[in-house]
């Protein structure tokens, strides 16, 4: 009997040995792959209650990490960017008034700036600096998320056994996040409030440079962030070359590389890292050209700047003359920035709890319009990158009338564009229009304005806030914005006459009614009615993405042509 248990359990032992390795094979064939090569991430963006999208954003697994494709998570977050030397330039403006980040390759500082100059600048100090590959900027996954976390005060997560990152555009995070530094960790965890961010804040960082010419010479501002450095200055030496050096500092060393033009006594400054976390600029001085008496620095802490100031034998005659050419340049320059088209502020109608017109099968216009503002504003945002885009709302967010033209004034903008859908009870009505601001001459145009005006019953204290919005106001603000009516009617005409507006579904010419949201902005202005989702096949088309993304194309191209011949004729005016 003995003897016979033994092949009974030695069979049983393997049996054993088989079952756990086919469980093991099959909870390896279940892990997610970490072969290396281009792959996909889902990007879920939660931009609501019960609200947003998902999309495949570009990645790359190398040596077993995850990479995402800088570019396309921009994209896919609807952020406006334009590609700068070796890296991105990235907008935002989820909160007035927006911030622009600069990120590049092989660079561990990334820089933020306010659209407010009067705010502070955020550096933001990644541990490993992204990596440019085959033309696209990758980062880490780990990184990536508590980057745009850090920047955007929003949730970023990443969950790797569903590969997908989920971030919530509708409220902000509740981490507490440093306002000033964040420190990006290999393992994702963020070091806000730790020992190395601590480390960083005893630490100054030298984000830009700055030279003014003076008669007398010339004043080099060095902008910081960061603790007060200990500085010293090692003056002129027979070459003219100046050295500035700074404890416990960090630049980043292309970005501040600077030469200049011929014409100053600054021909050139060069900054490199030392020993013991020191920094050095070298500061080329002309002493051929200009005979230099001496160079001092001095600390402005109120501003967190170091000023060298460079000062040279002075020629009285010559520096008045050089000093009223420069004021000539000035003027004129005022005068040419007073005229240029830099600044665009686009409206996506309603939104919110106030959802606007909504089609036969379900399709709202707040998203609609949502969507062709967000594709308009990346258009602009591509093919001109001297210009400046403002949302009133790139998100699904409710604000008053009254607000947006606010919003508009405040931020210096040049064109108003307000996005709408229409509705009739006559479904066979379709097509797009373009209104203006002014007095109703059809029975159509004031009902369309009569119902875009309606949602102000959606706002706790329209009836005191809006009082004062009569016919009689409607007629004075028509008076008041007289200067723009020509602008304004030229715009609509434009839009109206792009090539993809060349249809049946082009309801006439330029119309007018008394709009409240056109009624604040202080700039040419226009509303565009692009369909009818009362129409069961205008409604199919509207709520098509790639339709929306057409629509707002035609829109660019009608942009091009306004600013084609604006710019024309401003010069023309000016006598240039």
């Amino acid at each position: 009997m003995r003897h016979n248990l033994l092949p009974f359990r030695s069979g049983l032992v393997v049996l054993l040995l088989v079952t756990l390795l086919m469980l093991f094979f099959r909870t390896l064939s279940a892990l997610p792959s970490v072969q290396s090569g281009p792959c996909t991430v889902s990007l879920n963006v939660i931009t609501g209650e019960d609200q947003g999208y998902t999309m495949k954003i570009e990645a790359q697994s190398r040596a077993g990490v995850l990479m995402i494709d800088l570019e396309s998570m921009v994209r896919a977050l609807r952020l406006g960017y334009s590609n700068g030397q070796a890296g991105l330039v990235i907008e935002e403006s989820f909160g007035m008034p927006g911030t622009i980040c600069t990120i590049m390759a092989d660079n561990n500082f990334v820089r933020v700036l306010s659209r407010n100059p009067e705010l502070p600048k955020r550096v933001i100090q990644l541990s490993s600096a992204p990596s440019l590959i085959q033309s696209r900027l990758l980062l880490p996954v780990s990184q990536v998320c508590r980057f745009f976390s850090i920047w955007l005060d929003r949730e970023v997560v990443y969950n790797p056994s569903s590969s997908q990152i989920s971030i919530r555009l509708d409220r902000k995070s509740s981490a507490e996040l440093d306002g000033t530094i964040g420190i990006v960790s290999d393992d994702g965890h963020s070091d806000i409030g730790g020992g190395t961010i601590q480390a960083e804040k005893e630490k100054t960082v030298i984000t830009g440079i700055e030279v003014k010419k003076r008669s007398n010479g010339a004043v080099i501002t060095f902008s910081a962030s960061g603790v007060e450095a200990q500085a010293s200055l090692v003056t002129l030496n027979k070459e003219g070359y100046t050295y500035f050096s700074l404890e416990k500092a960090s630049c980043d060393i292309r970005a501040l590389t600077k030469v200049y033009g011929s014409g100053g006594v600054v021909s050139a400054i060069t900054p490199k890292h030392v020993a013991r976390e020191g920094l050095q600029f070298t500061i080329a001085l002309d002493n051929r050209s200009f005979v230099i008496n001496s160079v001092e620095f001095q600390r402005d802490k109120k501003r967190n700047t170091y000023l060298v100031y460079v000062r040279t034998a002075t020629d009285v005659e010559g520096g008045r003359r050089t000093d009223k050419e420069r004021q000539i340049a000035k003027v004129l320059s005022r005068d040419i920035e007073k005229w240029k088209l830099d600044t665009i502020v686009l409206d996506a109608g309603h939104g919110g709890k106030d959802p606007g017109a909504t089609g036969g099968n379900g399709t709202i216009e707040k998203d609609v319009a949502l969507n062709i503002v967000r594709d308009l504003g990346r258009f602009i945002t591509e093919k001109w990158p001297d210009v400046r885009v403002i949302y009133t709302r790139k998100e699904d967010i409710f604000i008053p009338l009254l607000q947006r033209g606010k919003i508009a004034n405040q931020s210096g903008g040049k064109l108003f564009i307000s996005v709408h859908c229409n509705a009739n009870l006559n479904r066979n009505v379709r097509g797009s229009e373009v209104y203006i601001l002014g007095a109703h001459k059809t029975k159509e145009a004031l009902d369309v304005a009569l119902f875009e005006n309606s949602v102000i019953r959606q706002e706790a204290d329209y009836r005191q806030a809006y009082k004062g919005f009569t016919e009689e106001y409607l007629i004075m603000t028509s008076m008041a914005q007289s200067a723009f009516v020509r602008q304004s009617t030229s715009l609509a005409r434009h839009i109206l006459n792009s090539d993809d507006q060349q249809t049946a579904n082009n309801r006439g010419g330029v119309h007018q009614a008394g709009f409240m949201v056109l009624w604040s902005p202080s700039m040419p202005s226009a509303l565009v009615e692009v369909g009818y989702l009362s129409n069961p096949q205008e409604e199919q088309i509207l709520r098509d993405h790639q339709e929306q993304k057409k629509i707002a194309y035609t829109i660019f191209q009608g942009l091009q042509s306004y600013r084609k011949n604006y710019e024309i004729s401003s010069m023309a005016a000016m006598g240039r």
